[in-house]
């Protein structure tokens, strides 16, 4: 059977919503609303329901989902295994992925990749936590992504470089020149800080170096925190890969102690990658080596 209506059920159900499937598949919204009412009218079950979360499978739905999983997955890898056949000539790859990645890094990877390849096609799929990507490799929605270590066992990581964590401060602030930034004074200066959900990492470095951070604000964007330091409102910790050309003006120093994250690109173990995920890799890899010579 045609895989295009499962797929628009399956990014409805991802995304919570028929407006914001539609803006992210290029449809218009009652695109996406018919294809879902085709699905429920030719097998007579209702899949989708509204409730205060947005758009949520039914009973019935969530019966069927990991058949339409399977069955999306099962038509990508034919697509894969059919571009494998004419050259790489044609096919999707699906890159999972996280902020800083898909704006400092996928975008020239993406276009040196398509150079060599120019009729493939990329879906990214981005997260706000790693363990999201991972969850992605896993189920098979994603052909590889883009992680911080440590990664569960069933998932084979290539190494790509290590990204240190700094402090970001107002450009005023007084240790904006110093070679580092004392844990003790985040005691004192006023911390902002992402969802602890979103990033256990920074809890660890507090917990480490026994200090309680003087917690003001509690921020679900990188790009906003910067704003805010840019504006005087506090100091923060961000990795360096994310201030890279970020276009507001902040000082970023060590960390006292300083810590790192290793950031690697994943595929599913147990499995031979497809030609085209393989050839990914190999394009991800080398791009790296240039652009970050000392790796992880």
């Amino acid at each position: 059977m045609n895989t295009t209506k499962c797929q628009i059920l399956l990014k409805a159900v991802e995304l919570g919503s028929i407006t914001r499937a539609a803006e992210a598949l290029g449809y218009t919204q009652s695109a996406v609303s018919r294809a879902v009412a085709d699905l429920e009218r030719e097998w007579d079950v209702a899949l989708l329901t509204r409730n205060r979360s947005g758009t949520v499978l039914t009973s019935q739905g969530e019966a069927l989902l990991p058949y339409l999983q399977a069955l999306c997955n099962a038509g990508r890898e034919l697509e894969t295994q059919v571009a494998a056949l004419h050259g790489l000539t044609r096919g999707t790859l699906r890159v999972g992925t996280f902020a800083s990645a898909s704006i400092q890094l996928l975008p020239a990877i993406m276009k040196e990749f398509m150079g060599l390849y120019p009729g493939i096609r990329f879906e990214l799929l981005c997260c706000w936590e790693f363990a999201q990507v991972e969850d992605l490799i896993r189920r098979g929605q994603a052909d590889c992504g883009f992680l911080g270590l440590p990664v569960g066992p069933d998932l084979e990581t290539f190494p790509l470089f290590r990204d240190q964590l700094m402090a970001i401060l107002p450009p005023d602030h007084p240790l904006s020149q110093a070679p580092f930034y004392p844990m003790a004074r985040f005691a004192e200066d006023p911390f902002i800080r992402v969802p602890e959900d979103r990033d256990v990492e920074f809890g660890r470095i507090f917990q480490q170096a026994g200090v309680r951070p003087n917690l003001h604000y509690t921020v679900n964007d990188d790009f906003a925190i910067q704003a805010m330091v840019e504006q005087g409102l506090g100091v923060s910790i961000q990795p360096e890969l994310i201030l890279q050309n970020s276009g507001h003006r902040f000082a970023a120093i060590p960390l006292e102690q300083p810590h790192f994250r290793d950031l690697v690109l994943a595929v599913r173990r147990g499995r031979a990658p497809s030609v085209l995920t393989a050839r990914f890799v190999d394009c991800v890899r080398r791009w790296i080596g240039q652009a970050h010579p000392s790796g992880v």
